[in-house]
């Protein structure tokens, strides 16, 4: 994993040498889990070096660091739950086989920890707004929902599975959820009123929980 980040990294600052003093636009995107979990994140807030997504703070830097050699270089934010018909390999249609493998619909602890999330085609607007009139080295949220409880995830999960909906302890986190175990109990509530304020962009789709009972999820 460290190396496949780095190995996006140095990609950034290939594009970057190329684009140096052309004011040209390079948006990257980068996830909301490199915020400082258990606060409100907004696009003023830098990344923490200590989030779950850690690991993705030097490519963040290198990118707003741009903005010094000429490049009017941006990031996008994004949720974990990224949803919208076609989604098949996102954070939704994993908890839903999970959910399906395992019996139950599942949450950790009281499940009041929060996720963002966004449909699919809120973000590719965003992504057009920010090429065509983000300034350098600035920072946006695609985010639509604040913070979804992950309760609320896993009851409208089993809901449409029919499947019984529990509270594991967090030492189970891995077995149970596998890679997601990591994130599972991450509280990551994210604000995009400064991307409204400043790029004039406003989600008009579905809600995630309003997406999840459209069922086409679960018809696959």
């Amino acid at each position: 994993m460290t190396a496949a980040v780095e190995t996006d990294r140095r990609a950034i600052e290939t594009l970057g040498s190329a684009l140096s003093g052309r004011d040209r636009p390079l948006v990257v995107a980068m996830p909301t889990l490199t915020l400082t979990p258990n606060q409100l994140g907004t696009e003023d807030n830098a990344a923490d070096p200590n989030s779950a997504g850690k690991l993705r703070v030097p490519s963040e830097k290198t990118t707003l660091a741009l903005a010094d050699r000429g490049v009017r270089s941006s990031i996008v934010r994004i949720p974990p739950l990224v949803h919208g018909d076609g989604d098949t390999h996102g954070f939704v249609p994993s908890l839903i086989g999970i959910a399906r493998k395992k019996g139950i619909s599942a949450y950790i602890g009281t499940g009041a920890n929060r996720w963002p999330a966004v449909h699919h085609l809120d973000v590719a607007h965003l992504f057009c707004l920010a090429l065509e009139k983000a300034p350098a080295g600035s920072r946006f949220h695609a985010v639509a929902d604040e913070g979804v409880p992950f309760r609320d995830i896993a009851v409208a999960i089993g809901q449409h599975l029919n499947l019984p909906v529990k509270s594991i302890d967090a030492k189970k986190a891995s077995s149970h959820f596998g890679w997601l175990g990591d994130f599972a109990s991450v509280d990551n509530p994210v604000s995009s009123a400064l991307t409204h304020e400043r790029l004039g962009w406003h989600p008009v789709h579905p809600s995630l929980i309003e997406d999840i009972n459209q069922g086409y999820y679960f018809q696959r």
